[in-house]
């Protein structure tokens, strides 16, 4: 499963087309404003992938989002049960965050056609000293490469933008998926850690360039 954060505290309608002077078909108003919107919130670009902020408009992707199987076996229910929740839910965590740190988690939309896939981005709990990296996707998408794209990305941006050498990311210990995702990335198993103290204990695993560096020097 693409999910790697535990415990989060935190069609369009288009008019008729018109068409250019050189017989081109252009977008609808409401398509630019849109576009416009997404440009505006876009952070990172990759290959395959748009990350941008989440807004209120992206209600209906997050209702279904945390709504899966996989996302309440391994992250657990938000009780997000309405759009209304929803945009709640962006508000006071993604949109929160980016307030309070500068970062956050993002949508990862296809490039090409703008669709919606999942989450990924950066964290900052309380119950935990360093920034943690989170990402999920919906099932129809997993099994492509997006998480480890994605994330490969957040982690690069979260040390040019913010000076992050060493971020962790915490997972349960059955979600082999995402453990897999992230030792492709890099990161290492420290140690089982709660994030409350009635919390179930998960894996905590880090990605610190300071140790890399230093065991490339012997």
């Amino acid at each position: 499963m693409e999910y790697s954060f535990a415990d989060l505290d935190n069609a369009l309608a288009f008019g008729g087309w018109r068409m250019s002077r050189k017989n081109q078909p252009m977008i609808s108003q409401g398509q630019e404003n849109a576009d416009d919107q997404r440009s505006i919130l876009k952070v990172l670009e990759t290959n395959r992938l748009i990350l941008r902020r989440l807004s209120t408009e992206d209600a209906d992707f997050i209702l279904e989002l945390v709504n899966e199987p996989s996302w309440l076996r391994f992250i657990g229910d938000k009780g997000v049960r309405s759009i209304a929740d929803a945009r709640d839910y962006i508000l006071k965590g993604p949109v929160e965050s980016y307030a309070r740190f500068g970062f956050g988690l993002y949508l990862a939309e296809l490039k090409e056609n703008g669709i919606p896939i999942g989450l990924c981005g950066l964290i900052k709990r309380e119950s935990l000293k360093d920034v943690d990296i989170g990402f999920a996707f919906l099932p129809k998408f997993w099994g492509k490469g997006y998480a480890y794209e994605s994330a490969s990305a957040v982690m690069a941006y979260g040390k040019s933008a913010f000076g992050l050498n060493r971020i962790v990311a915490v997972t349960t210990p059955d979600n082999q998926s995402s453990i897999k995702v992230l030792e492709k990335l890099g990161f290492k198993f420290e140690q089982m850690v709660r994030l409350s103290v009635d919390a179930p204990e998960i894996k905590l695993f880090a990605h610190d360039e300071s140790v890399q560096q230093q065991k490339g020097k012997h």
